[in-house]
């Protein structure tokens, strides 16, 4: 039975995709060749449509015990949303923002909306056909032609060549599709010589096609067999590597969320854009869907966290996706902080060989001691003599491993440690630097470091965490001085929260429970609390009790952080 374009169309379109996605996921990944040879398209395609579908039904579900459906406006902003936060690499990302681009054809406007049953639901669905074709031009850095944006703007034209109703329009659009993905194998070099068209657009035309048969209401279409490739699917050499891989390229895919406002949009992709390629950003509204292939994913990583809060991170290394996992029973567990892992088991002893360390830049010979009983090789920043990347270097090699993460727990230091990485990597070891810019932030990444996963995860994992904890200090002003708080006088407390002045107290207890409510009226579930020499004997007990009586669920850790700290760091994750 035919549907007109409403929550209905929508919620039968996500499903007819996935299905369709499914069938062809393996034909999809085998035929991957561009940007990166990873064998991956097709699954990344399935994923993200598969987080769009169950955002749709989510929203079915919601509304069925009122005894309403859902409106299109409502279906059709869950999809595009569902595919928003579980987009999957580039092509899923470039997907993310097509169905994000008939979202905001088919809803923002009112009228537009109470049109999609009307006469004109076909102009109004050439209008989003195009509207997702020119938004996703807009969200790659460097459109290139012969991908699945070449095959959307080609849709999107022989839909506005179409004259007739809804249906047709649709179909229109998918053959459009086709056409333009055949055409593919000659218009980018990679292709050509694999002998197959572009993975990303023939996914794009597996999800039009659905569209098709979703408005029709008509049994779905058979495979696409005039799009074989020339070589067989799933062709490697004999070291399991991809023989079109094109070498060169960047070793990481970095995707993240991100929340941040769009001001700070321009900047971060400027910083990625110099970083890598492959860029793509996608989303609005304060949220966005970033992916980036780069060398440096420590630093794709940063320029989020300096553009907002990035989360749902994911760094992916393009040479370990041929290569055999490791076996999960082998896993070991690390606990190095004894607060994340209750009842791990022991560590097992180091191997012959070191296969991976940590190097921690501390300041305080408390905090050098706990990072040093974490496993971690251990530079210490002595008082008003900040540690060179040469002697950062030399930690890297008197830890003796093959892969390193390096965490410089400073903001200052970041420039010193990526030197000394850039050195290290020089010399043949593998570096990962985690752009920690606080001692609470580098106790968080330790106590999630596993040495037995693989090397990307591992550094996932613990930037994910390092990202997740918000810092702050105690300091008292040596003089008079203007700060963000206002005037400050000689002897005040200062409050630092992500290194700016947010509160002026008389005292520390004061000024620090002041600042944790601040903190914690964000959310938290974990206060790291980092005593200072200076810092009196009941500072921990009181904040902790203040912490306990207004915060219930959030629980507390003291550590000492020995002389060469401030009275207080606060940690909040």
């Amino acid at each position: 039975m035919p549907h007109t374009l409403d929550a209905s169309a929508v919620r039968a379109w996500c499903r007819l995709a996935l299905e369709s996605l499914g069938r062809a996921r393996e034909e999809i990944d085998a035929i991957n060749v561009y940007p990166v040879a990873d064998g991956d398209t097709g699954t990344n395609l399935y994923l993200t449509m598969e987080s769009a579908a169950q955002s749709v039904e989510a929203v079915f579900v919601g509304h069925a015990a009122s005894g309403h459906a859902p409106d299109l406006a409502q279906a059709f902003r869950a999809m595009s949303h569902g595919a928003l936060i579980g987009a999957r690499g580039n092509s899923g990302t470039i997907l993310a923002q097509l169905l994000r681009g008939m979202a905001e054809a088919l809803t923002d406007d009112p009228a537009s909306a109470a049109e999609a049953g009307g006469p004109d639901a076909a102009g109004l669905l050439r209008r989003a056909l195009r509207r997702a074709a020119g938004s996703a031009y807009l969200a790659v850095a460097h459109p290139v032609e012969g991908t699945m944006l070449t095959v959307a703007t080609e849709a999107a034209t022989a839909a506005e060549r179409d004259a007739g109703g809804l249906v047709s329009v649709a179909r229109a659009a998918h053959q459009g599709a086709r056409v333009a993905l055949t055409a593919t194998t000659g218009q980018l070099a990679v292709l050509g010589r694999a002998g197959v068209v572009d993975a990303g657009g023939r996914g794009l035309v597996a999800v039009l096609g659905s569209l098709a048969d979703a408005l029709s209401g008509e049994v779905p279409m058979g495979p696409l067999a005039d799009h074989a490739p020339a070589v067989p699917y799933g062709c490697r050499d004999e070291d399991g590597s991809d023989p079109h891989a094109v070498p060169g390229g960047p070793s990481f895919e970095v995707i993240y969320l991100l929340e941040a406002a769009d001001t700070a949009l321009p900047a971060l992709r400027a910083r990625l854009d110099a970083l890598g390629d492959s860029l793509v950003v996608v989303g609005g509204d304060g949220l966005w869907n970033v992916h980036v292939h780069v060398d440096d994913a420590g630093s794709a990583i940063e320029a989020g966290i300096e553009a907002g809060r990035p989360y749902r991170i994911r760094v992916t290394h393009f040479g370990d996706q041929t290569r055999r996992r490791p076996d999960p029973d082998a896993h070991v567990v690390l606990d190095p902080v004894s607060r994340h892992h209750e009842g791990a088991g022991e560590v097992a002893g180091p191997p012959e060989r070191v296969r991976r360390a940590v190097v921690a830049v501390v300041r305080g010979d408390g905090l050098a001691e706990l990072c040093a009983q974490a496993g971690a090789t251990v530079v210490a920043v002595r008082p008003g003599d900040p540690p060179a990347s040469g002697e950062i270097a030399a930690a890297i090699r008197r830890a003796n491993a093959r892969e390193v993460v390096l965490l410089p727990n400073d903001v200052e230091l970041r420039h010193a440690a990526g030197a000394a990485a850039d050195r290290a990597r020089g010399d043949g070891v593998r570096v990962a630097l985690i752009p920690t810019r606080s001692a609470v932030q580098g106790i968080a990444a330790l106590a999630v470091h596993e040495p037995a996963r693989r090397f990307d995860e591992d550094v996932v994992a613990m930037t994910s965490a390092a990202g997740a904890t918000r810092y702050a200090e105690l300091a008292v002003a040596e003089h008079q001085s203007w700060t963000m708080a206002g005037i400050c006088q000689a002897g005040d407390v200062l409050g630092l929260i992500d290194g700016d002045v947010a509160v002026i107290g008389g005292n520390l207890v004061e000024t620090g429970t002041i600042v944790l409510d601040r903190m914690l009226a964000a959310g938290g579930e974990l206060v790291t609390l980092v005593l200072g020499a200076t810092a009196p004997p009941d500072l921990a007990d009181r904040i902790q009790a203040h912490v306990q009586a207004g915060h219930i669920a959030v629980d507390t850790v003291v550590y000492q952080g020995g002389h060469q700290t401030g009275p207080l760091l606060i940690g909040v994750e």
